[in-house]
């Protein structure tokens, strides 16, 4: 027979793995089971290394237009539809009681404390887009395509 102390910590250790089983990751991508989604787990410009479980490189800031020839590149080159991710999946990676950068490093090591792109319009401002910021978590519709941000890509799984 359980006591109540034996089934507070029963049913901690099962919400305590169940919210770690939103990812699997696998070699250089994980798979967010949450979402249904692919990501690649390190920012654009950086290679992920089997070996250490880290990425390698610098991560680069990208406009649209450069963002655009990066997703060619990367569908040539790891198969697949790879795109910008819409902002309400790049806001299912904040991890709200991470330090920066607020999300999970274990899937994700090379993001940097700073804003990343989604590919979703602001609707109030069509001029810019949505963007996640991984330094405090929030979201912001003020960037305009030319300007220059991290990026992180995504496909369907």
């Amino acid at each position: 027979m359980l006591t109540p102390r034996l089934l507070l910590v029963a049913i901690f250790c099962f919400v305590s793995s169940h919210a770690t089983a939103q990812f699997y990751a696998e070699n250089s991508t994980v798979i967010d089971f949450d979402s249904k989604l692919i990501w690649y787990r390190c920012s654009l410009g950086q290679t992920f290394n089997i070996d250490t479980g880290k990425c390698e490189g610098a991560a680069v800031k990208l406009n649209h237009d450069e963002i655009k020839i990066a997703l060619q590149q990367a569908n040539e080159q790891m198969g697949g539809e790879w795109r910008l991710p819409t902002r309400k999946e790049l806001e299912g990676l904040v991890c709200s009681e991470c330090t920066p950068p607020k999300i999970n490093v274990k899937y994700f090591p090379g993001t940097e404390n700073e804003p990343y792109w989604t590919g979703q319009r602001n609707w109030i401002s069509p001029k810019n887009y949505w963007s996640v910021n991984f330094m405090t978590g929030d979201t912001y519709g003020r960037f305009f395509p030319y300007q220059k941000l991290f990026v992180m890509i995504v496909k369907d799984k």
